[in-house]
């Protein structure tokens, strides 16, 4: 078997393989250190217990799908109480139960959603809270 123009082929595949791995090869070494949030606001550090409506680690992993569930709930069902873990009582509200405690947003929110690359729509219906 013959295979024509194998040289068209070759150069053809190199220049494939070229485009394909450069994002990979212009990137290599550049990775940013990953952000840890600062929990150190006035607010915060006023409390005694120093928690939020669930543990750190659920927090970190499925806070949007929590704001998600809260936006449900109060929107379309009216229900603004949520009953956190021990049996703590929290008015579902972003910014009178979150950014109450969590108002260093540049800080705090935007460093890690800057890092995963991710752009939240919070801030297409709620104003943004006001930082010193």
């Amino acid at each position: 078997m013959k295979i024509y123009d194998g040289g068209k082929i070759f150069i053809g595949i190199v220049i494939f393989l070229s485009v394909a791995t450069s994002p990979f090869l212009f990137n290599m070494g550049k990775a940013t250190a990953r952000p840890d949030p600062k929990l150190d606001t006035p607010e915060i550090q006023k409390m005694e217990k120093k928690q939020c409506v669930e543990p750190k680690e659920f927090m970190k992993a499925e806070h949007m799908t929590l704001l998600n569930d809260w936006r449900d709930s109060v929107v379309r069902e009216g229900n603004k109480v949520y009953i956190g873990l021990g049996g703590e009582v929290y008015n579902m509200s972003l910014q009178g139960t979150c950014m109450k405690c969590h108002s260093n947003k540049k800080k705090f929110c935007d460093e890690c959603h800057k890092y995963v690359a991710v752009k939240p729509y919070c801030w297409d219906c709620h104003i943004p809270p006001k930082e010193n």
